[in-house]
């Protein structure tokens, strides 16, 4: 391997060498003037070149042989842990088992997701450790496609959920009948246990469900109103199917299946790029739960509620597919921050069935008047589904700022049949009675944001009753996310629907008659990323998990919705947990662990009195999972916390190295995320996904892990820090809390400091570099954003609002209109390293070339829009001179406007994508 120069100050535009060194406040390091060091002229943290402890050098042999050794461990219990719970009571009263518990997990010597079971006891011995066996359910079935390959929509959806695992990856279950249903192998397949037919002793071979379509079948889903249907996307459109007979029907038809992209951009029940990859919505449908009767022949109406998109004024990006693929570019609608969304509606797809299940009949229906014309305000459906009376169909509409959230309510009957004809439509909507109108039942508003989720339970409605009673988690009301109770009464305001609509501000909105807040407090209720609640109507009680505790903790926690006050938690502290209750309220599984304990899965059984259910007390009952062992290597993180200069208390933790002497200053390398939505820093092992920062410890480096303010479980107004100013403030608390463990630990070489990050951490550690020059002296930024204009509509505008407000805090914020900043030949900091872009970083951060004015230093950047897979180490960049923009007026920092937009610093200029 080449041997890279080391970098020199020009003395000759200097006349000296500089130092640094850190203020007691520890904001930045301060540029001062003095003699040259003995080796480095930017830092003088540790003048005596002995307190420096030396990593030891490794060939690139020896760094692989370092790599697979952890990586050993971290494959034998890495997405082992059972998950997706499904809890089955039995009947049984002379049977042992109390419960059947159904779970995805991977079984011993397999590689791949399968389904499994659990027989849960009804008695345990106190003395005695039971450690439930995984049954499989499936008999010897390969769920994963042959050679892995998946179909591009599957390979897609994966990449937005982020999965890193093979076989089945989830499943559908209608627990009265003990249907599966389940995709595996670029197919469906269903079986059945439990319901009508008994529980199975002995693993049972699935059924493929074999199909007319063409290309994979997405989105499966058992129909909750009757399980002899299920629905499925194909080829972006809503279809529904007999299991037991096989039919096919299309319910809708807003694709053309043309190959193009350009050419086809309508779909139906679809969720859109955007909403699965920054609102977790993975799906664009939802059955209605209850079926009605129509007609003398007994005709059964079943309902599925869905979202029409039409993405034609999205533009369209081409992105260049993996190496190893066959095709060679991939087109994609892709809404950059500014540009246009797709336009949404709301619609019913409806089919009837005769006495046999054969489909007679379907039909379309639309709202009675244009989505756009009720709700105009409304940019996306964050969330929808049903009543479980089916009597309204409810979504959640959010604004395009993402400060304004509206709960909706929508019956039925709002609905009519889609038609070209207007005079068809016109006497549909007189038919519509005038009491049917929507309601808006639940209103947030917020000047930050508004974090979209899941926590919303409407109970059932008595007959004739005009209000609608429902709990919801709430984050604007106080900054911090909490439940409450509400009940809305449903006003009625009389239209005529056939005549033109223009809503007024408050249209439909219902007065709100209570709203008790449940939970309170400088604490959260988790809601976020799939979060769940559940209601126990017989004892009045919702079960939710938090942070009451401790924000580095989740626990599970329970309080009375009827008579709120004393909220008990029922998980050990100590761990962090994350929790699954049975559908009786008698059984929770708890996968927990520490930062010190790897993860473990337990079953527990709340007992007690059944006059006070609140206080019934979790008993251990059976374990599902123990510990695995540490490696040999592991030396768990040391969490701490500390004060900024503006008295906000933060959390880091710290690997300390493995080879730590008394008096040496270990190199540091600072790993940081800091964006919203994440917390790495809390009390849960970290040696699985974070094994190689113990990696780097062990090789004599420490490691700093900070949750800045922007990182989440800390409340609107900590997340909200880095409103329209992202890179702006993270950095500042990043180096405080440098600062702090240097003081505290003393091993601290802060003339060696690197930083490194994936994603909003590759850009920060960019952003490092460029505003910390001083403090950073390698930057490995992982897929990094480097041009907020090049990023999607849902995520960049809800943190920094649409361009055109923000100007100031795109440009400030976007690395690549600050490369004149980064280190080069005339100062004294080490190389940059890049890592490779995934492609969907690709499609999200790729940038145009950087244009270099040919007068100043040659830059030893790459270019940001190489999507080659490759990365640029600092000896390869060495000498590299790359080419500037058009000869004719190149650009003075390199931008990414919208195709045929202007440049933002050239507005007489134009640059294509």
């Amino acid at each position: 391997m080449r041997k890279v120069k080391k970098l020199r100050l020009d003395k000759e535009n200097t006349g000296s060498w500089r130092s640094f060194s850190l203020n007691s406040e520890g904001a930045e390091r301060m540029a001062t003037t003095g003699t040259p060091t003995a080796d480095r002229g930017d830092a003088a943290a540790t003048d005596d070149p002995a307190a420096r402890f030396q990593v030891q050098k490794h060939s690139w042999d020896g760094l692989r042989s370092i790599i697979h050794g952890s990586r050993k461990y971290s494959g034998l219990i890495v997405n082992k842990a059972p998950h997706d719970f499904q809890f089955v009571q039995k009947t049984d009263e002379s049977g042992p088992h109390s419960h059947r518990l159904y779970y995805l997990g991977m079984p011993y010597g397999s590689r791949e997701n399968s389904l499994l079971y659990s027989e849960i006891p009804k008695k345990v011995r106190k003395e005695a450790l039971l450690l439930l066996s995984w049954k499989q359910m499936l008999d010897h079935f390969q769920a994963t496609p042959h050679h892995g390959v998946y179909s591009r929509e599957e390979e897609l959806l994966r990449e937005r959920k982020r999965l890193g695992v093979f076989g089945i990856t989830s499943y559908d279950f209608h627990s009265e009948s003990g249907l599966f249903l389940f995709q595996a192998s670029n197919s469906l397949f269903h079986c059945r246990d439990g319901g009508k037919n008994g529980f199975m002793v002995s693993p049972m071979k699935p059924l493929e469900i074999k199909t007319q379509c063409s290309g994979p079948r997405m989105d499966p889903k058992i129909c909750p109103a009757d399980p002899a249907f299920f629905s499925f996307i194909n080829n972006s459109d809503l279809w529904v199917a007999n299991i037991e007979t096989g039919e096919e029907r299309r319910l809708t038809f807003c694709h053309q299946g043309l190959s193009n992209v350009l050419d086809d951009p309508k779909s139906a029940g679809v969720a859109t790029f955007v909403i699965q990859e920054e609102f977790d919505r993975f799906t664009g449908y939802w059955w209605c739960p209850t079926a009605s009767w129509e007609g003398s022949e007994g005709l059964k109406t079943l309902r599925v509620l869905y979202e029409e998109v039409d993405e034609s004024e999205v533009e369209v990006i081409h992105v260049p597919s993996p190496a190893l693929e066959e095709r060679k570019t991939d087109s994609y609608r892709y809404p950059r921050t500014g540009s246009k969304n797709p336009k949404i509606a709301l619609k019913l797809a409806e089919f009837q069935t005769d006495s046999q299940g054969k489909i007679v009949s379907t039909q379309e229906k639309e709202l009675v008047q244009p989505f756009s014309s009720l709700f105009p305000k409304v940019e996306y459906i964050a969330r929808a589904g049903w009543t479980r009376d089916g009597k309204y169909a409810w979504a959640m509409f959010l604004d395009r700022p993402q400060q304004w959230l509206q709960l909706v309510l929508l019956p039925p009957a709002l609905f009519i049949p889609s038609t070209e004809s207007e005079e068809q439509r016109l006497a549909s909507a007189r038919a519509v009675p005038r009491n049917v109108q929507p309601y808006v039942v639940y209103e947030e508003v917020t000047n930050v944001w508004i974090n979209v989720h899941d926590i919303f339970y409407p109970f059932p409605q008595s007959e004739g009753e005009d209000e609608l009673c429902f709990l919801r988690a709430n984050e604007c009301k106080t900054g911090f996310c909490h439940l409450y109770k509400v009940t809305a009464v449903l006003k009625s305001q009389g239209y005529d629907w056939s005549e033109p609509f223009s809503p007024r501000e408050d249209e439909f909105k219902c007065p709100i008659k209570e709203e008790i807040a449940l939970t309170s407090g400088e604490w959260e209720v988790l809601a976020r990323h799939g979060s769940k609640i559940w209601v126990n109507e017989e004892t009045k009680l919702v079960y939710f998990q938090g942070t009451k505790d401790t924000p580095l903790e989740h626990h599970l926690y329970v309080v009375s919705y009827e008579a709120a006050g004393e909220i008990v938690r029922l998980t050990t502290p100590g761990f962090s947990h994350s929790c699954s209750m049975s559908q009786n309220f008698d059984m929770f599984v708890s996968h927990y662990s520490s930062v010190s304990t790897p993860p473990c899965v337990h079953v527990y059984k709340l007992s007690g009195p059944d006059d006070d259910p609140l206080h019934k007390q979790p008993r251990f009952w059976a374990s599902m999972m123990e510990a695995a062992s540490c490696p040999p290597d592991y030396v768990p993180p040391e969490i701490f916390h500390f004060h900024t200069r503006s008295d906000v208390r933060l959390y880091g933790m710290i690997y300390k190295p493995h080879a730590l002497q008394p008096g040496k200053k270990h190199p540091t390398v600072l790993f940081v995320y800091g964006g919203p939505q994440v917390q790495l820093v809390n009390n849960s092992f970290k040696g699985i996904k974070y094994l190689r920062l113990n990696t780097l410890a062990s090789l004599g480096y420490a490691v700093v892990v900070i949750d800045g303010r922007g990182s989440c479980q800390r409340g609107l107004r900590f997340e909200g820090a880095l409103k329209n100013q992202m890179g702006q403030v993270e950095i500042e608390d990043q180096v405080e809390g440098l600062q702090f463990v240097a003081e505290k630990y003393g091993f601290i070489d802060l003339s060696r400091v690197a930083i490194h990050g994936w994603s909003y951490g590759g850009f920060l550690s960019l952003m490092g570099l460029i505003h910390k020059p001083q403090v950073f002296k390698v930057a490995i930024a992982g897929a990094p954003v480097t041009v907020w204009m090049a990023y999607d509509t849902g995520y960049t505008e809800r943190y920094m609002d649409v361009p055109e407000n923000n100007q100031h805090g795109y440009e400030a914020g976007s690395v690549a209109l600050h490369v004149e900043k980064l280190p080069n030949e005339s100062t004294p900091t080490r190389d940059t390293v890049f890592a490779a872009p995934s492609r969907a970083s690709t499609m999200k951060s790729r940038c145009c070339t950087f244009y270099r004015n040919t007068s100043e230093p040659a830059r030893r950047e790459p270019p940001h829009h190489s999507t080659s897979g490759c990365s640029l180490r600092g000896d390869q960049a060495e000498g590299t001179e790359w080419p500037a923009g058009p000869s004719e007026a190149p650009c003075p920092a390199p931008c990414w406007p919208a195709p045929r937009s202007r440049c933002l610093h050239r507005p007489d200029a134009f640059y294509p994508f």
